[in-house]
C-alpha cells in the first residue's frame, strides 16, 4: 500500500514528510498476486450463469458452466501460490474466498438441480435438498476434511458430481431418491475418496483417469446425456475407482501382512 505525503507546520511553512513507496517491480508483483484473486472470485459469476442455466431446466448449459468453474478453481491454487499470493496480498484470504464459491458450485446449485429436476420422490426431494447444504456446509468447515495423505474424509460434498450421474443414469425415483439419502449420510462416514490430483499414490494413473472422464464429461454434454452405453460404463468405472480404490488398497495390503 502507497501511503502519501503528510503536511506538517514548520516557521509557518508546510513542509512534507514523504513515506516510503514500493518499488516499481513489488506493485506489479502485488497487482499480479491481486487478479489471483479477481480470477477466483469470477467463479462466482460462472455460478451465478449456472444457476440462471438450471432455472431454465437447461441442465446440460448448467454443468458447462460447473465444469467452468471446476477449471477455475484447479488452476487458481497453482497460480497464487507461483506469485505469493498470502504474502504479497494479506488482506485478502484466498482460502475463504475459494471456499465460499466451491459451496455454490459443488455444493448449493446441484442441490438446487437434483431436488427441482423431478428425478427423486417428490416428498423426499426438498428433504434431501436441505440435507445436501446442511450436511455440505458443515464438511466445508471441518477442519478434517482431508487425511494427512489428501484423501478427502467422507464423502467429499461432490455434488456437482452426484447431480452429473444422477442426469446420466435417470434410474427411477426411488433409487435416486435411495442413492442421494446414502451420500448424504457418507459424508462423515469414516472412509475415504481419492483427491484424483493431490493424493501422490498412482498419481499418473489418477490424471489420466480423470483426464478420460473430463473428455467423455464434455461428450456426454454435448449430447445433452444422450450417450451409449460404453460411455456410460466408463464413466462409472472411473467414478468407482475414485471412490473405493483407497478402500480396496488398504484392504489388500491387510492381506498382504
Amino acid at each position: 500500500m502507497q501511503i502519501g505525503a503528510i503536511p506538517v507546520s514548520n516557521d509557518g511553512e508546510m513542509d512534507q514528510i514523504s513515506q516510503p513507496v514500493s518499488d516499481p517491480a513489488t506493485s506489479r508483483a502485488r497487482a499480479a498476486a491481486f487478479a489471483v484473486h479477481i480470477f477466483t472470485a469470477m467463479g462466482a459469476g460462472v455460478a451465478l450463469l449456472a444457476m440462471l442455466e438450471a432455472v431454465r431446466e437447461h441442465w446440460a448449459n448448467m454443468f458447462g458452466w460447473l465444469g467452468v468453474a471446476l477449471i477455475i478453481d484447479a488452476i487458481d491454487g497453482p497460480l497464487a501460490r507461483k506469485l505469493d499470493v498470502i504474502r504479497l496480498q494479506p488482506n485478502w484470504s484466498g482460502e475463504v474466498l475459494d471456499l465460499v464459491i466451491d459451496f455454490v458450485t459443488y455444493v448449493f446449485i446441484p442441490a438446487y438441480a437434483i431436488t427441482a429436476s423431478g428425478m427423486l420422490l417428490p416428498l423426499a426431494a426438498p428433504v434431501l435438498g436441505i440435507g445436501i447444504v446442511v450436511s455440505g456446509a458443515l464438511y466445508f468447515a471441518d477442519r478434517r476434511m482431508k487425511a494427512a495423505d489428501n484423501h478427502f474424509r467422507g464423502f467429499p460434498a461432490l455434488w456437482n458430481a452426484a447431480a452429473f450421474y444422477l442426469f446420466l443414469l435417470h434410474l427411477p425415483p426411488v433409487l435416486s431418491t435411495l442413492g442421494i439419502a446414502v451420500l448424504v449420510a457418507l459424508t462423515f462416514a469414516p472412509f475415504h475418496v481419492l483427491h484424483p490430483i493431490r493424493v501422490v499414490r498412482l498419481r499418473w494413473l489418477n490424471l489420466w483417469l480423470i483426464a478420460v472422464w473430463a473428455v467423455l464429461a464434455i461428450y456426454t454434454l454435448v449430447r445433452d446425456f444422450n450417450v451409449g452405453a460404453p460411455v456410460v460404463a466408463v464413466l462409472c468405472a472411473i467414478a468407482a475407482y475414485i471412490v473405493g480404490s483407497d478402500a480396496v488398497i488398504r484392504r489388500m495390503r491387510l492381506f498382504k501382512t
